[in-house]
């Protein structure tokens, strides 16, 4: 198989502290530019502190990429793999730095998120694009993101198993179907972020791509369930101001709603938004959420995310196969179909206005290099004329 369009694979990722003493320096890199003062990151930082300071993320994807790096050998698929965090090391400057230094020049980027907005999409674009042209690598490296996967077979199938496991378990504890509700979860964000999100220019992209994603894996119930289980897409780990209005409803208050409302004895949580059982499945699910349904006398199931799964693990496979060989198929699983690579200017940023649709081209990381820079002198000058 030849390789001649790319020659190397950045595998990009969030981040997460490694101690305590990383916490607080890790959120100030999270909330750079937002103003966000020490005592209200100590607010996030105690779901950090209380699993040790340690974000259990950098070694869940480390254990990804070796799992791809497998994949990928037994598929005769000779791209070495990079590793590089938006948030903390290894950051994506150093990635990059390595990338060049060993010769690449041509890198097709993998994300740990599998749906389209700003901070899912976009926002890795324009950390490439600012870590080249700090470390004075732009033009001489090209930086190429994959589709957004949320509705490949090989993500979702890990789901559909853990879904059907936790109602089986639940059944045997005496709970059927009708008195359960299942609440797909994932990350909020701000309701104008979603509006900007997709390519088609229509935004609420990132809420369409999660629910044709849900409406997927509960379809994979009919052939053994006569009746299923009541189900809604719920959301979690709210951040930010509180005036800004954000996605909701909130995984605990619909907890608190569905024994309010007498509608259930059982609640199953499906982080469908996740990759990995990272620190925001395990606090606010495993923590939070579990302990709210208790409070509430609920039994409580949360599945697994998708994880090292092999067949998740395949799927990133074969979206790399995808660069490689432009006419293999494009695996999905719902209505929504494969996304395109390309998704327009200004797709999903925020205040930008609507995309130019899908056919057109993609900006290029020295056109959004350039934007960056440009919003960095509007916001030192306007800082200097405040001061």
């Amino acid at each position: 198989m030849t390789t001649e369009q790319y020659d190397a694979i950045l595998f990009a990722s969030f981040g997460g502290p490694e101690g305590q003493d990383d916490v607080i320096p890790f959120l100030r890199n999270v909330t750079a530019g937002r103003g966000v003062p020490d005592e209200r990151l100590e607010e996030v930082a105690g779901h950090y502190r209380a699993l040790g300071g340690r974000s259990p993320i950098n070694a869940q994807n480390r254990e990804l990429i070796a799992a791809l790096e497998q994949e990928l050998a037994s598929r005769d698929v000779a791209l070495p793999i990079y590793f590089g965090n938006r948030n903390w090391a290894p950051y994506t400057a150093e990635a990059l730095q390595s990338l060049h230094a060993d010769g690449h020049r041509r890198v097709l980027a993998l994300v740990t998120s599998a749906y389209s907005s700003y901070s899912g999409c976009r926002q890795y674009r324009e950390d490439f694009a600012r870590r080249l042209d700090e470390t004075g690598l732009l033009g001489e490296m090209r930086i190429e993101k994959s589709r957004s996967y949320f509705n490949h077979p090989g993500f979702l199938a890990p789901v559909v198993d853990g879904l059907r496991e936790a109602l089986a378990d639940l059944e045997r504890q005496g709970h059927d179907t009708e008195s359960v509700r299942v609440l797909f979860s994932t990350h909020s964000i701000p309701l104008a972020m979603n509006d900007a999100s997709g390519p088609t220019g229509e935004g609420d992209w990132y809420v369409r791509q999660h629910l044709a994603a849900c409406r997927y894996v509960m379809d994979q119930l009919h052939d053994e369930m006569p009746t299923h289980p009541e189900w809604e897409l719920v959301y979690q780990s709210r951040s930010g101001a509180p005036h800004v209005p954000w996605l909701e409803p909130d995984v605990n208050d619909v907890i608190e709603r569905v024994r309010a409302e007498d509608q259930a004895e059982a609640v199953v949580v499906v982080p469908i938004g996740f990759v990995t059982d990272h620190v925001e499945v395990i606090w606010d699910l495993d923590t939070e959420a579990k302990e709210t349904a208790e409070e509430q006398g609920l039994a409580f199931r949360r599945v697994a995310t998708s994880g090292t799964d092999p067949r998740f693990v395949a799927a990133l496979a074969d979206i790399v196969q995808e660069h490689l060989d432009p006419s293999r198929e494009r695996l999905a699983v719902t209505e929504l179909g494969a996304v395109e690579d390309v998704c327009g200017h200004n797709c999903c940023q925020v205040n930008a206005g609507r995309a130019v649709p899908a056919e057109q081209d993609l900006d290029t990381l020295e056109q959004i290099a350039a934007h960056l820079r440009e919003q960095e002198a509007v916001r030192t000058g306007a800082a200097g004329v405040s001061a």
